[in-house]
């Protein structure tokens, strides 16, 4: 197996998924998701494989939920963190929080009744190795199981930068302006591949794979699912100015959320969304 591109691991070793899902884009994310999943998933202690989850913030919360849950993730230092958040889920606990790679879970085959595929997607780079993870997948889950995949779309690398464009104080309002992050962005557009070698784009945790909901979905369809379908689980939302703030009033939280759920059902304008999540079943053979 290929190896993910080092300064991604490098990153995730770092730290830099600490409280990343607590404020901003990744709470939006972080709410969406968990309305899906509470939806989709069968009903506890139902197993679930949470692989490539970071420090566990949805492991841990679905422990808490009366789940069976097992936490994979290539970075030791997510493992490792994932113990700190035991202290806010009294009375729950993780079956499993094991250092390993998505394309090879050590779990007997149709021992899961649904996985969580969240960040493998877009930190493996070449398309047979994400087809050898979706399959993984397929190999674990019990007849009937889902599988929950995200992405991260190309559109949203421009649009981020466009929202802000020439507008005072913020630190992307002149990227554009820059040939080197417009070929970061064409190349992205053209086949998904976020080539960003020089951190020319913020800081970046370097080479990534992004989707459309097209070719997320035909993805999953060669590693052997059908997809249910595709959620935009930020929606426009994610570009709304003063982000934080509206996430902490309950009111605009409200509102911001209700957006999401409205152009979800939107194909034609789900790629504004700046992460996708597929909800799929394992093909019948």
């Amino acid at each position: 197996m290929k190896t993910i591109d080092t300064a991604v691991l490098a990153g995730y070793n770092a730290g830099i998924e600490k409280d990343r899902l607590r404020s901003g884009i990744g709470l939006l994310e972080f709410e969406r998701t968990k309305e899906i999943l509470l939806e989709k998933l069968p009903k506890p202690p139902a197993v679930v494989y949470d692989i490539g989850g970071a420090y566990g913030e949805y492991a841990w919360w679905l422990a808490s939920l009366g789940y069976e849950v097992h936490l994979f993730d290539l970075s030791e230092t997510n493992i490792r963190m994932s113990g700190e958040l035991a202290a806010e889920y009294p009375g729950a606990r993780l079956a499993a929080a094991e250092v390993c790679d998505a394309r090879s879970i050590p779990r007997r085959d149709g021992s899961a009744d649904a996985v969580l595929l969240m960040g493998p997607l877009y930190s493996i780079t070449e398309y047979d190795e994400r087809i050898l993870a979706i399959r993984e997948s397929g190999r674990l889950l019990k007849r009937g199981g889902l599988l929950f995949s995200a992405a991260l779309t190309p559109y949203s690398v421009l649009v981020s930068r466009l929202a802000v464009y020439r507008a005072e104080d913020i630190p992307k309002r002149r990227e554009l302006d820059d040939p080197a992050v417009m070929g970061i962005i064409e190349r992205a557009l053209s086949d998904g591949c976020y080539i960003n070698p020089e951190k020319k784009i913020a800081n970046g945790i370097g080479s990534s794979h992004l989707h459309t909901a097209k070719a997320l979905r035909e993805e999953l369809a060669a590693g052997g699912f059908s997809t249910k379908a595709v959620h935009g689980i930020m929606g426009g939302a994610w570009l709304a100015p003063n982000l934080n703030e509206r996430l902490n009033d309950p009111e605009t939280r409200v509102t911001l959320l209700k957006t999401v759920r409205l152009l979800d059902g939107h194909e034609e304008i789900i790629g504004l969304s700046g992460h996708l999540l597929a909800v799929s079943a394992k093909a019948i053979s």
